[in-house]
């Protein structure tokens, strides 16, 4: 499952785009050693979950957004700091187009949670804004000018199930059956993913063999793609990783305390998803996901259940 649909009629010039895109998940994360210019080449699995990004693109002699959503947005900019804005930006300036945009971004991705919930916005903006202004650009160059945006927006307008490699950003679409359930338990205080890898990096300073980086170029467990192929939530369990885990346990303690909690309740295993703070159990079902949030929801914390994989970046409506 998975892919980008931007299908919009041909016909008179557009007022009102409507485009959602989905947050992920990493089920899968592994980190190579720094590199001489401070990034990492990983070896990711993304998960394109049912947590998603609604943006409205309207016309506008300039570049504005507003933001609202069901989740905590008061510390996500409103100026070209936004994702969303700059995605606009670029889509404008590579195409000649002079005229802007008002963007309206409607959030449930958990802001700083480490699933992409910015990516999502700027993959909805790129797609809207090509409806919009009938720019019309081919696949490839809307999957070029999101990956110059940063390494997540690519899987955002992709979708599906994805193993993404180089920066994150080279993907090949991975094989996934049937649904796999998450219990997702946001924080409201986020965490900076360059202080992540940072930590991490100090971390494997020490010589901690338990995170020490592959030999080589990072690649993924062929077991988890065997567990994806199969739908089976018990050996993607058991093969699911994330190298920075343990870095974002070591900033924020509790983290650790909350995957084992998690667990305890009956979760198949808990991942810290990508640099955190959020954290995410998977289930062996629907019915085991909503008593596992049941009993995170009761002890005090925000919890909400979704599933993947889900499609791609899409207009919803066009008039």
């Amino acid at each position: 499952m998975g892919g980008l649909d931007r299908t919009v009629s041909h016909g008179a010039t557009l007022d009102r785009v409507l485009v959602r895109a989905p947050g992920k998940l990493n089920v899968f994360f592994a980190v190579g050693d720094v590199q001489p210019d401070g990034y990492h080449d990983v070896a990711s699995v993304y998960q394109a979950v049912s947590a998603v990004e609604e943006v409205v693109a309207t016309p506008s002699d300039d570049f504005t957004i507003a933001v609202t959503g069901s989740v905590d947005v008061e510390g996500v900019p409103l100026d070209d700091r936004n994702l969303a804005i700059r995605a606009a930006r670029l889509l404008a300036s590579e195409t000649g187009y002079t005229g802007g945009v008002h963007l309206v971004v409607d959030k449930h991705v958990p802001v700083a949670g480490g699933m992409g919930g910015g990516s999502a916005d700027a993959a909805a903006a790129l797609v809207a804004c090509d409806a919009l202004w009938r720019t019309g650009l081919p696949v490839a160059r809307l999957h070029d000018l999101a990956s110059r945006l940063g390494a997540d927006v690519p899987f955002a307008l992709l979708g599906g199930t994805a193993v993404g490699t180089g920066r994150g950003d080279q993907l090949s679409p991975a094989l996934a059956r049937g649904r796999f359930d998450w219990v997702l338990v946001t924080d409201g205080e986020g965490l900076s993913t360059p202080v992540v890898y940072g930590e991490l990096d100090r971390l494997r300073a020490q010589r901690r063999p338990d995170i020490a980086p592959d030999a080589g170029d990072p690649v993924v467990d062929p077991q988890v793609l065997q567990a994806l192929r199969a739908g089976d939530a018990a050996t993607l369990a058991r093969a699911a990783r994330n190298d920075l885990q343990a870095a974002a346990c070591a900033l924020r303690p509790a983290l650790a305390d909350l995957v084992a909690d998690g667990i305890g309740h009956g979760a198949l295993t808990g991942l810290v998803s990508g640099s955190g703070p959020t954290v995410a159990f998977l289930a062996a079902d629907p019915d085991a996901a909503a008593m596992i949030g049941e009993r995170l929801a009761e002890e005090g914390h925000d919890v909400r259940h979704v599933h993947g994989p889900v499609g791609g970046t899409r207009v919803v409506s066009a008039s």
